[in-house]
């Protein structure tokens, strides 16, 4: 059998995002995500055993939902598939994942505080996380010739996804087009400001359940068809070796992190990468949306930016890619934004967007992470259980 047979995901939420959320902390956001949730959903907080989320011993008590199986897991793809290994295992049988972020960001005039960890190599020569990511970029460029403007059109394309969002943080601020995203100060090069995510604040939430009781609620289920997950090393202590191969005899090099866990997630929902009827990736920064492009299989290396540059991932397309705006445009309020690729993806399967939806999406593959951050997840949701 299929581990996730039995496993749903029965609703997603996310609260107001906004570039700062006044009176809100990132406990209080959160909290009023699960209350959202709970109440759209129908569901009894009694039925609610389980509980994922870095706030999710605060928020069992703030709940009054306990005793629960737990985990402090950051509920993004991970989260999830956690939730839905206990699910699985008869730990629990409704687990509920919440994220938020707010009060966390006080400095317009700085970069946020999770892009900038502070170890021997950050504090005193600025490897902060928008230097990684442009390390691994710049090394794609001096290998394939991958051009400023190709990366420059990914930014204007999911920025443009934003922009027609009404739930977006930066709705109604395009349309953009690459000259623009080019136009705007260089941050490191070759990214410009517009090629790097949002710093916002939000909440968000998801329930995991059995299939019969995800049935049973007023939300269309969704099922976890394939997932995979890798991991490198500690996120932003090391610089990106790109050539760097994996132990253990595989082809994927550290550039193309995301490649074994794509490979795994396909294999496992018994689909091939062309079947995807849209992309909800990590999009930290413009080229990262290449990169995972090139590493799950879309196109050869190195030719990631032809490939957009032919409009393949634009709303319309045959690969439309972060419909929602993705971190660039919708949010990115520290580690929420790793549950809201996974949710947007439920939304496209549930058809229930509020823009950019795909007509009668059934597979959609959902990524976290990134080459700079060391790890990469990938999981693959449909309409139909396996």
């Amino acid at each position: 059998m299929h581990p996730y047979s039995d496993v749903a995901i029965a609703a997603a939420c996310n609260t107001r995002q906004a570039r700062r959320l006044e009176g809100h902390t990132t406990q209080s956001i959160s909290l009023e995500a699960a209350r959202l949730l709970i109440t759209g959903t129908g569901i009894e907080r009694a039925d609610i055993d389980g509980i994922v989320g870095e706030m999710s011993k605060e928020l069992t008590y703030a709940l009054g939902i306990g005793p629960v199986w737990s985990s402090t897991t950051r509920a993004g793809i991970r989260g999830l598939l956690e939730a839905a290994a206990a699910i699985a295992c008869g730990l629990c049988e409704s687990v509920l994942l919440v994220a938020g972020g707010a009060g966390v960001h006080g400095d317009a005039s700085m970069t946020a505080p999770w892009t900038r960890p502070s170890h021997e190599f950050v504090a005193p020569f600025g490897l902060y996380t928008a230097a990684h990511f442009a390390f691994v970029a710049r090394r794609h460029m001096l290998t394939y010739g991958t051009k400023p403007e190709h990366i420059a059109t990914v930014a204007a394309t999911i920025r443009n996804n934003g922009s027609e969002n009404p739930d977006a943080v930066y709705s109604g601020r395009g349309p953009f087009t690459a000259q623009d995203v080019l136009a705007s100060p260089m941050i490191a090069d070759p990214f410009h400001r517009l090629d790097c995510a949002a710093t916002t604040e939000g909440g968000c939430a998801m329930l995991v359940t059995t299939a019969a009781r995800a049935r049973s609620l007023t939300s269309t289920p969704v099922y976890i068809l394939g997932a995979g997950a890798d991991q490198i090393g500690p996120s932003y202590m090391h610089p990106v070796n790109w050539e760097e191969p994996f132990l253990g005899g595989s082809d994927t090099p550290a550039g193309y992190v995301g490649r074994r866990a794509a490979r795994r997630a396909l294999s496992q929902a018994g689909l091939g990468i062309h079947q995807m009827d849209c992309l909800e990736l990590y999009d930290p920064f413009s080229f990262e949306v290449i990169r995972q492009i090139e590493a799950f299989g879309l196109c050869e290396p190195g030719e990631g930016g032809d490939f957009v540059m032919d409009g393949n991932l634009d709303y319309g397309s045959k690969y439309p890619v972060d419909t929602d705006g993705g971190l660039m445009s919708y949010s990115h309020s520290g580690t929420a934004q790793l549950l809201q690729r996974v949710i947007r993806g439920v939304q496209q399967i549930q058809g229930t967007c509020s823009s950019r939806q795909v007509p009668d999406a059934s597979a959609v593959l959902c990524s976290n992470g990134g080459s700079a951050s060391l790890f990469s997840d990938v999981v693959i949701l449909g309409r139909e259980g396996s």
